[in-house]
């Protein structure tokens, strides 16, 4: 409950807790059932059949964590459309991994002077929960892995 008021604050226009609902048929009744562009997908296993049933026909869907654990072996069919209960059809599936985006040194550059240029110019503006001594890194994980914190963790060397 504490998580969904803070994405209030932040701006969201609706927030739909995935373990209380099922959120691709709550998703399809705020878009009128048009569903959506793009889904992204930090959730993983627990997430994935509904992230799919969220995306209109060409739709995307981006995951970019697992923090309920691997998406086990699926049917590619599923995003064609063709087999029946598959979906909308004809659609993307990506796995975006941050570090695929800095591997050249300029990359990692000028990416990283993209983010700071939005933060000075106010468009972003990170929630720092906590700030803790490096050597409290292991208790950082622990945090994080048990979804106790809301916003970033800033470990101190």
């Amino acid at each position: 409950e504490e998580k969904a008021h803070f994405a209030h604050q932040q701006g969201a226009n609706h927030v739909i807790r995935y373990t209380q609902s099922d959120f691709a048929q709550v998703t399809n009744q705020l878009t009128d059932d048009v569903v959506v562009h793009v889904v992204y997908d930090a959730i993983g296993q627990t997430t994935f059949d509904q992230s799919l049933a969220c995306l209109r026909k060409r739709g995307m869907m981006v995951i970019y964590g697992q923090s309920s654990g691997a998406v086990p072996p699926f049917d590619i069919n599923r995003l064609s459309g063709i087999t029946p209960g598959s979906g909308r059809g004809s659609l993307f599936l990506t796995w975006a991994a941050g570090s695929h985006y800095i591997e050249a040194r300029q990359d990692l550059l000028d990416n990283a002077h993209a983010v700071f240029e939005l933060l000075i110019a106010g468009h972003l503006a990170p929630h720092i929960a906590d700030r803790l001594p490096l050597e409290k890194a292991a208790e950082a994980h622990q945090l994080l892995e048990s979804r106790q914190v809301t916003g970033k963790l800033v470990l101190i060397p």
